[in-house]
């Protein structure tokens, strides 16, 4: 039969996958159907899309449906019986890390199918020299995921113009005894061999308790040579850990192998023997797990079922794990993307589902909310001991298109939670708008839900006269003060705890600042004060819990108390707008426009290849304003010919707001990456003229700041107009709330560590469930639940009828 198949003549057109192109020969695109079931999944010959085939889902027969793709090449996977170590064997007795190759641990089976001819098998197809070479072009790829994965590693770490133009003048080879110790102290691991000189110096204290002393960042100190390796980390591939302290990075040595035989070192001859800086940073996080015991010492009950599936951590992805358990608790993301998941392979009109973000939240939803895959693992002798979970989703399409081109949600690095929460409604309504599909059968999206205004209100000290603002937020982020009252054995610091309503209260508090009043025409002291102009229906509190060391934002254990019943009521929070008798204060010119500040060395090298000013000026602000000349100069050869080119510069004039220079993109990131807002970050730098390190501390100085530019410790315009749509909520009486959801994080920073999210299911389990990536537990008693909900990082509250 398969001989006969019509299709067979479309082989001599397709071709093996190149090396760019994603293979989703692992999982569904669709759904987590993947690989390891007995039916395995669809690899389609044309595009490489990965379909389930599934009788309820069918999604690689609806894939043909649409793309007239007929072959398609069945992948199966199972797993191989391990040889058991012998008991007899000595233990190792040094660090070994080696790659596990998938074709030791799996067996796969592989077969064509025909989709235009209803999906049948035509396995005597497979002998086909083209149907080979296809077949072996799909299994010898990178899978979508490991790609995915791959690239999110390799871009963490890049080469620097040190590393690039190294200084190896004074250089001569070394004794092997002179790669035993540290020149300054005794240690004999941890250490950093100079790449200019060849001085080898400890490195500083690192994670897990591996010894430092700091020498080799002193040698830096006192020499200026920035880059050194670690030995031990060297591989006769060529990798090692090499640290620029110019930089304050890691980054990668394209000559390493010709750097280290300056010194007499044969890197073909070099063995890793100790941990790399990512292995120590992966351990440092994962030894940041929540207890999975309970109060009487037994381990905590694994539970399955419907809204009860984990998932899988796919390296420094808790953050992620956690908001996506709080937010598909919700039952507007519920509604929205469940009773529609099975059906969207329809009447979606993207081609491939792997880069349809609605096919990915629809596959979340699916995968989370089903019950399909939350069953415990298959049971493996030698790992039976303790508690089966589960194996746990792993949302690795969503992660690759959530973080597509963004700085750090594209990494493998732990991100901020409440971070990652905004980037990823901020998508949702990117996403919305630019379909037009900002209601779905006249229901808004989900992400409305969390929307609500914040009235602000600001009074001239002098002449008493108002104006107001409303701007909409979808976060409460919240100032929670920090008072020391004692310390542990181990020296950690003991907080007094805070109550909420005190947070709450702050958030919507009363300052004092300097302001020039257009009515007085001078310089006062005016009030302003935030109110909430609506609420809305899920309402997400993030506890600002940070203080300011060696300019690094650290996060405090400040135990947060919740009222009782966890019922916070915000009634009395409520703004009352403009008041009968109050006179609003006069709108008032914009400040004129300034320039910005161009790249020096950019606009060097444009004006140097002969041309003017203003031509330069005006490619440096199309193409980013950075310090590539070139991208700037090929936007020059593409405009020189505007009419325009050389006329003078037109600036838009500012809406108000600090009078400072406009901060520049890398800087805010820089800000961002400590967790405040973009719009905290750009008056943070404004205010202090685009100093780094000032604008930290001028952060931490006005907790209750969000970024606005309606405030200014400086004498500045506070003219911002009033948002002309409305900030979403409602401002119905009661405002009542009760707690639906906490994510809580473990570490000394919001970018390290580990979150988990605690969820209220009184439907499903009678109260509350702990989601620790794949492991899904009830949690434990009252005493232990309070404790974790006081340490708590985001709040995730539902409005009470």
């Amino acid at each position: 039969m398969g001989d006969s198949c019509p299709h067979l003549a479309i082989l001599p057109s397709l071709s093996p996958p190149k090396l760019s192109q994603s293979v989703h020969r692992e999982e569904c695109t669709q759904c987590f159907d993947n690989q390891d079931l007995p039916v395995g999944i669809d690899v389609c010959l044309t595009c490489y899309n990965g379909g389930c085939i599934n009788e309820d889902r069918h999604h690689a027969s609806t894939h043909f449906d649409k793309s007239t793709h007929p072959l398609a090449l069945n992948v199966k996977r199972t797993q191989k019986t391990r040889p058991k170590r012998d008991d007899k064997e000595p233990p190792l007795k040094r660090l070994a890390i080696l790659e596990e190759r998938e074709e030791d641990k799996y067996a796969h089976q592989t077969v064509l199918k025909c989709w235009g001819c209803g999906g049948i098998e035509l396995p005597g197809a497979m002998a086909d020299p083209k149907v080979k070479t296809l077949a072996d072009g799909i299994m010898q790829s990178m899978s979508s995921a490991r790609q995915s994965e791959v690239k999110a590693w390799e871009e963490e770490i890049l080469a620097c113009e040190h590393t690039l133009t190294l200084d190896q003048s004074s250089s001569a080879p070394i004794p092997p005894s002179g790669l035993a110790q540290c020149k300054n102290c005794e240690l004999k691991e941890n250490l950093w061999l100079c790449l200019t000189c060849g001085n080898l110096g400890c490195g500083r204290q690192q994670y897990l308790g591996i010894g430092g002393k700091g020498h080799g960042l002193a040698h830096f100190n006192e020499s200026g040579h920035p880059v050194s390796v670690k030995l031990g980390t060297i591989t006769a591939e060529g990798t090692a850990d090499v640290y620029c302290y110019r930089c304050e990075d890691s980054k990668i040595d394209p000559e390493l192998a010709a750097h280290l035989a300056s010194f007499g070192i044969n890197i073909l001859t070099q063995t890793k023997t100790e941990k790399s800086i990512t292995e120590m940073q992966i351990e440092h996080n994962l030894s940041f797990d929540f207890s999975m015991t309970g109060e009487n010492g037994k381990s905590l009950q694994p539970v399955f079922g419907p809204g009860l599936t984990g998932l899988a951590n796919l390296g420094n992805s808790c953050y992620m794990a956690s908001v996506l358990q709080a937010l598909y608790v919700i039952p507007a993301f519920q509604e929205r993307y469940l009773p529609t998941a099975s059906l969207h392979a329809l009447i979606c009109p993207e081609p491939l589902p792997a880069s349809c973000l609605d096919c990915q939240m629809h596959k979340i939803a699916d995968g989370l909310l089903s019950g399909r895959y939350s069953h415990p693992r298959p049971s493996d002798s030698e790992t039976s001991e303790g508690p089966n979970f589960q194996e746990g989703i792993k949302p690795t399409m969503f992660k690759a298109l959530i973080g597509k081109g963004h700085e750090e949600f594209s990494t493998m690095r732990q991100q901020d939670s409440e971070e990652f929460l905004g980037h990823l409604l901020k998508i949702l309504r990117q996403n919305d708008k630019k379909k037009g599909s900002e209601t779905v059968d006249g229901v808004p999206q989900p992400t409305e839900v969390f929307k609500f205004g914040v009235e602000q209100r600001l009074q001239c000290g002098e002449c008493k006269k108002v104006r107001y603002r409303v701007d909409s937020q979808d976060v409460a982020s919240v100032p929670v003060p920090a008072k020391e009252k004692g310390t542990e054995e181990d020296g950690k610091k003991i907080y007094e705890p805070v109550e909420m309503m005190k947070c709450l209260e702050m958030f919507t508090g009363t300052e004092a600042l300097e302001y020039h009043c257009p009515s007085c025409s001078k310089t006062v002291i005016a009030t302003k004060q935030n109110r909430f102009a609506t609420f809305p229906d899920i309402l997400v509190v993030h506890a600002k819990k940070f203080q300011l060391v060696n300019w690094v934002p650290q996060k405090l254990d400040i135990p947060v108390l919740l009222p009782s019943g966890d019922v916070v009521v915000l009634d009395g929070l409520l703004g009352r707008g403009r008041q009968d008798g109050e006179v609003e204060l006069p709108e008032e010119a914009a400040p004129a426009p300034s320039l910005p500040e161009f790249n020096e060395a950019a606009l060097g090298q444009l004006q140097a290849m002969g041309f003017g000013l203003i031509p330069c000026q005006k490619a440096l602000l199309a193409t980013g304003n950075t310090a590539d000349a070139e991208v700037a100069m090929n936007w020059l050869f593409e405009h020189m010919e505007d009419p325009d080119i050389n006329d003078p510069l037109v600036l838009a004039p500012s809406g108000g707001g600090a009078a400072g220079p406009e901060p520049s993109a890398d800087q805010i990131a820089m800000l961002a990456d400590m967790g405040f807002t973009s719009a905290q970050a750009r008056k943070a730098l404004k205010e202090t003229s685009g100093n780094a390190e000032r604008a930290v501390e001028w952060l931490f100085n006005h907790p209750d700041d969000m970024g606005d530019d309606a405030t200014s410790s400086a004498v500045g315009d506070v003219s911002v107009p009033k948002s002309t749509t409305h900030p979403g909520g409602s401002a119905t009486l009661p405002a009542k709330y009760k707690l639906k959801a906490f994510i809580s994080h473990k570490g000394p920073s919001v970018h390290s560590g580990h979150y988990v999210a605690h969820i209220r299911h009184d439907d499903l389990v009678g109260g509350w469930v702990l989601f620790n990536d794949e492991k899904v537990v009830k949690a434990d008693g009252e005493e232990a639940l309070e404790i974790l909900k006081s340490l708590a990082y985001l709040f995730v509250f539902e409005r009470a009828t």
